[in-house]
């Protein structure tokens, strides 16, 4: 087994009297790629805030070997739309004290194909390259782990294709993963193990095809199939 770059120990987050996660435990290797998947409300976004940081847990923790760096790229990143792209990510580069600033910022260009859009406002960008531009500022400090909250949500296939492309290069230099989303099928192609989260609880802990066996379809009936059996 891989060195684990992340650990989830019993984390519980309440808002009040509500229960949005609750005693969640996992860890994540090294170079992996992990989808969590869930109905809308399930805990996911919240998750990844916690193991961000951007977020406190009500009880547990997380652990994170020391020094290493995670990269947390929200739906909603706090980009400045009257600043160009080159101009977000310097900022953002500075912010994350970069070591190689201006190095940081020609990779990221490079790698989300953002180099011939660099000079261009990013308010007048497409929802599809903004979302380029976020991952590319969560990316800058080539953190350990990297947390994408439906990282392809807006994105159209053709985009869809490169930001996949440009994320197994990442785990496959050493990257961990961990990414939300709604399109079962997305988890199914491009991750290498899936949690479900429903009410706040982790049900399943697996492999796409482990998943797929709670199903005689494709892999988003078994998921149906699957949350129906635990009364979800």
């Amino acid at each position: 087994m891989s060195a684990a770059t992340l650990q989830a120990q019993s984390l519980t987050k309440r808002f009040g009297e509500r229960v949005a996660l609750r005693d969640v435990s996992f860890r994540l290797e090294s170079g992996e790629i992990l989808a969590v998947i869930g109905p809308n409300g399930a805990g996911k976004t919240t998750l990844l805030s916690l193991l961000a940081g951007a977020a406190s847990p009500s009880s547990g923790e997380v652990i994170a070997p020391a020094g290493e760096r995670i990269g947390w790229v929200p739906q909603h990143t706090a980009v400045y739309s009257k600043l160009s792209v080159l101009e977000n990510l310097r900022l953002f580069a500075r912010l994350e004290r970069v070591g190689d600033p201006d190095g940081a910022v020609a990779l990221m260009l490079e790698q989300t194909g953002l180099r011939e859009r660099a000079g261009e406002q990013l308010g007048r960008l497409s929802g599809g390259n903004r979302q380029r531009v976020n991952i590319a500022i969560g990316l800058l400090a080539q953190p350990a782990v990297a947390l994408l909250d439906e990282p392809s949500a807006s994105l159209d296939p053709r985009q869809r294709e490169r930001l996949w492309r440009f994320i197994a290069a990442r785990a496959q230099a050493g990257t961990s993963i961990v990414f939300t989303t709604h399109d079962i099928a997305e988890a199914e192609r491009y991750a290498a193990r899936v949690l479900v989260l429903a009410d706040g609880e982790l049900l399943f802990s697996g492999s796409p095809a482990d998943l797929r066996r709670h199903g005689s379809g494709d892999i988003e009936s078994a998921f149906v199939n699957f949350l129906r059996d635990r009364g979800h």
